[in-house]
């Protein structure tokens, strides 16, 4: 069954790690959870646990990670900020899988999420039929996090509506759910907590109100450090993500990699990695999770159409679905690039300027 799943919550791809991490436990466990905050933090950053060997599932800030989890112990939510692809999403699913073994109490901020979406709905049907009931009640993660003690997720809070994300104030000051329609409050059981997501790049879509900041602890997630770090972050997902998908293709060579973070981190950052130049940003944000969905959409060019090996022409396709968003001024920014970046760089990239070029003609 497992492997007709496209892709399974993070709490059964790492059961394994998990699993020893709670046989090997020897610090406290606050209460509602499976493991020691010590624990989740080699779960997250890495380490061993007996004989298992722990990947690590964040590369960045380990103090970061620390403050998140030291946040989740208290009664106050978390709340991680960041540009996207900067990992807020994994983190987020990652420590809810260490700490309760269920990261799916998911609510997906948008604009049209609704109130009832967080707190509680009716099936209509037996609600007509037999007025309000439990039985007719359809609960929310969050009710359910609540009433078991365990995380809610809720991702992009702040695509969320203004009078939807104020439905959060009372749940997290008070910790309980009344429902008048029953005549009962229910209170959150010890170990209930919500981590939030938000993308800086959206900040002015609804933003946050102050009194709803005041009930997180908020945690920013900063872009990769160097280039180093951002290859080595891109090659670990790209590794991950294509073992449970059929590419027939083997991982990019490193070389393949260094090129792309090159050509990301330069187009964001509107300089050339030396600084010696300065360039224009396309509109899109080119974040590090669009590095790794590129590296995986070559490896699948190359398994279904190649030999297996990403070509110069699969990575420049890949590039220019990734750059050029609007045709006109993104166009004109990586036109510019290729002739007045690339094109200079030598032999090592002049197969991949030809192959961008002929694909942007």
């Amino acid at each position: 069954m497992e492997q007709e799943v496209l892709r399974l919550p993070a709490e059964q791809l790492y059961q394994k790690e998990i699993d020893a991490l709670i046989a090997a436990e020897e610090n406290p466990i606050p209460q509602g959870w499976r493991m020691s905050p010590r624990s989740v933090k080699t779960y997250i950053c890495g380490g061993k646990a007996g004989s298992v060997e722990i990947t690590p599932k964040y590369i960045g800030h380990e103090r970061l990670v620390e403050i998140a989890i030291a946040t989740l112990v208290t009664d106050r939510a978390l709340l991680l900020i960041g540009e996207p692809g900067t990992a807020k999403s994994w983190l987020s699913e990652h420590l809810a899988a260490a700490i309760n073994g269920d990261s799916t109490q998911v609510i997906q901020g948008t604009a049209g999420t609704t109130e009832e979406q967080i707190r509680y709905s009716w099936n209509y049907a037996m609600l007509i039929a037999n007025g309000p009931s439990e039985e007719a009640m359809l609960k929310s993660p969050v009710f359910h996090a609540m009433e078991t003690g365990s995380i809610a997720r809720m991702e992009e809070i702040s695509r969320c509506a203004s009078e939807v994300q104020d439905a959060l104030i009372s749940i997290l000051s008070e910790k309980r759910i009344s429902v008048p329609e029953l005549g009962m409050e229910v209170p959150a059981k010890k170990g209930f907590s919500m981590i939030a997501t938000a993308n800086t790049r959206d900040k002015g879509v609804n933003e946050m109100s102050a009194a709803l900041k005041r009930r997180f602890n908020i945690v920013v997630l900063p872009t990769p450090a160097d280039l180093k770090a951002e290859m080595e972050i891109v090659r670990t997902r790209v590794e991950q993500l294509s073992g449970g998908l059929d590419l027939h293709a083997v991982l990019p060579e490193q070389e393949v990699v260094e090129k792309v973070c090159t050509i990301f981190r330069e187009l964001r950052s509107g300089e050339t990695l030396d600084r010696s130049q300065k360039l224009k940003s396309p509109a899109g944000v080119l974040s590090t999770a669009e590095a790794i969905s590129l590296l995986c959409n070559s490896m699948s060019l190359a398994g279904s159409f190649g030999n297996g090996r990403i070509t110069e022409e699969d990575l420049a396709a890949g590039l220019q679905g990734a750059v050029v968003k609007d045709e006109g001024k993104d166009g004109m920014v990586w036109k510019e690039y290729l002739e007045n970046v690339m094109k200079k760089r030598g032999a090592s990239w002049a197969g991949l300027y030809k192959a961008c070029k002929e694909l942007n003609e």
